[in-house]
């Protein structure tokens, strides 16, 4: 490889780990992420491992030995696959729409530059895929007594490094590109997008993911793709690797790295250098939308000012969905969830409630946390303009609760009556679910008045959006979920439970104990609720003081 690749992987490489380090969330939730998943496969392998290493360095049997085989080639196989489908996602947000490319692709080579593109996002996985197979692989060489499953273990990550992210990076280009050139695909991208995630999630918390992975784990045990495997049996005692298929891992590796960045090269010159999808509009009339019909709903009872803030608000939202991307987050949280309700075939109480109150949450969300920050380069026309904060803010609260308050009326019903919820707990939950969505547009506008975010964050490496700051999320959602807590402990009954169960969490700490009366709580629970409930009044009366006395820099 000639020095210029490597000075275009090197910047590459140094302007993503930049990107992610320069933004506090990013690097928090990369960290997250690195201590969740790999750093419990890392801790448990840490336990587990040695003493593997152990009980092989002393003996094993044919069938453990084969059995030995037949995990690991199958499991090198299925992470071979998944490889190239988290290089396919990572290329066809970022990777295939290289960062300057006026300047990049003018500089050197089409060749150099797809080269160093693909070896920067070798390095990237190498980070998160090196350091655990260096641990693991000690760890198992330390029960051994023998140093060799570390640099055999090394070749093998190597070898799937530099054969499936090159694989992956031609999928993740042919992808973007069927749905960003292509018209007849890209005409309908969002919708394929949404399709793709709703399978993909609908697979893992349908279990249908496990067992696609489980069949491809027994099918590809004896395939080219479990060879290398072999290169990981070649440092465990007493288990005995092929070295023919050692050296067919080796030879086919560098046959399909060579030809995956042959064809890697060629689908970025069609790509970058195509014109993106250009949709013609209809000659044909337009037809009545509904927004029109929203409109006509409107005029009835909602002064035109006002109107016109709601309408312009579904409006933007509609045409950028992506604003909304924020709202979706939580949801991750409630995978397991649904994992629990698909698998068991009920919806616990418990359930019902927390998903209701994401909606009452969401209903917030949606357009009034960052009131001052989504009018982005509008916001001195605006403020400036006859419009008062009244009809500024009276408009986002009636968008907010067009949009959710039908979604929490079917929601919340359906979760009611699915769930063990008697009749009468069925109507209270729709009715507070309800009501909460009336509230809480009300209640957010306050917050992200004072907590407002007028610049652009990226929601992906390509695609940047204005959304609210994170202080506001913080203060929102606990304005919420405390009130919440508060109108559970006083419906269940609970204080005197409580009382009792922080007194004994107090008495396990090292901490002075601490005593709390069921009185105690009680009043708290109160003045808590009674708080939440008044919040939305003062919030909105804020909200409206301050875009009428906003002032520009």
């Amino acid at each position: 490889m000639s020095r210029v690749p490597l000075v275009v992987a090197r910047t590459e490489f140094r302007r993503t780990v930049r990107a992610v380090s320069s933004e506090r969330t990013k690097l928090l939730m990369m960290a997250a992420l690195a201590v969740f998943m790999l750093g419990s496969v890392v801790i448990a392998g840490g336990y587990l491992l040695p003493e593997l290493g152990e009980q092989l360095a002393e003996g094993v049997t044919a069938e453990g030995a084969a059995m030995a085989t037949e995990l690991v080639t199958g499991g090198v196989a299925v992470g071979w696959l998944f490889l190239i489908f988290m290089a396919g996602i990572r290329t066809f947000t970022s990777a295939a729409t290289v960062d300057k490319p006026a300047f990049l692709l003018t500089s050197t080579s089409l060749r150099n530059t797809v080269t160093g593109v693909i070896v920067a996002e070798i390095l990237l996985f190498g980070v998160w895929l090196v350091p655990p197979a260096i641990l693991l692989s000690g760890a198992f060489a330390y029960g051994a007594g023998t140093i060799l499953p570390v640099p055999f273990t090394l070749l093998a990550v190597v070898l799937v490094l530099v054969t499936a992210v090159p694989v992956g990076f031609v999928v993740g280009t042919w992808v973007r590109h069927l749905v960003t050139v292509y018209e007849p695909i890209a005409r309908y991208r969002v919708v394929l997008l949404i399709g793709f995630w709703v399978v993909y999630f609908g697979a893992i918390m349908t279990g249908q993911f496990n067992v696609v992975m489980g069949r491809l784990f027994t099918a590809l045990q004896d395939s080219p793709l479990g060879w290398p495997g072999h290169l990981l049996l070649a440092g465990v005692p007493n288990v005995a690797a092929s070295s023919a298929t050692i050296a067919g891992a080796i030879v086919g590796a560098t046959l399909l790295s060579t030809v995956a960045f042959a064809v890697g090269i060629a689908s970025a010159r069609i790509h970058w250098f195509a014109d993106p999808a250009r949709f013609e509009e209809s000659a044909e009339p337009a037809q009545p939308d509904s927004s029109n019909r929203l409109a006509g709903l409107l005029a009835r009872g909602v002064a035109r000012p006002t109107q016109t803030v709601t309408l312009t608000a579904i409006r933007r939202t509609k045409r950028a969905p992506i604003r909304l991307v924020y709202v979706a987050y939580p949801l991750f949280g409630a995978i397991g969830f649904v994992q629990g309700i698909i698998q068991t075939g009920t919806v616990p109480s418990y359930a019902a409630v927390i998903l209701s109150l994401y909606v009452i949450w969401a209903a917030g969300a949606l357009f009034t946390l960052n009131p001052l920050g989504d009018l982005g380069p509008a916001l001195p026309a605006v403020v400036t303009s006859s419009l008062t904060g009244r009809q500024a803010i009276g408009g986002l609260v009636v968008a907010g609760t067009l949009v959710a308050a039908p979604i929490a009326l079917v929601v919340s019903l359906a979760l009611g009556l699915i769930s063990p919820l008697s009749l009468e707990q069925t109507a209270a939950l729709v009715a507070g679910t309800v009501v909460g969505t009336v509230v809480t547009p009300a209640l957010a506008t306050g917050i992200g008045s004072t907590f407002p975010r007028f610049g652009s964050v990226n929601v992906t490496n390509n695609r940047e959006a204005v959304m609210p700051s994170k202080t506001a999320f913080v203060v929102y959602s606990l304005a919420i979920v405390l009130p919440a807590a508060a109108a559970v402990v006083l419906y269940t009954d609970s204080p005197d439970m409580l009382a009792e169960l922080i007194t004994t969490v107090s008495a396990w700490t090292p901490g002075p104990d601490v005593s709390v009366s069921a009185r105690g709580i009680t009043i708290t629970a109160w003045a808590v609720l009674v708080t939440g409930l008044v919040a939305p009044v003062v919030s909105s009366l804020y909200a409206v003081e301050r875009f009428d006395w906003y002032t520009l820099d």
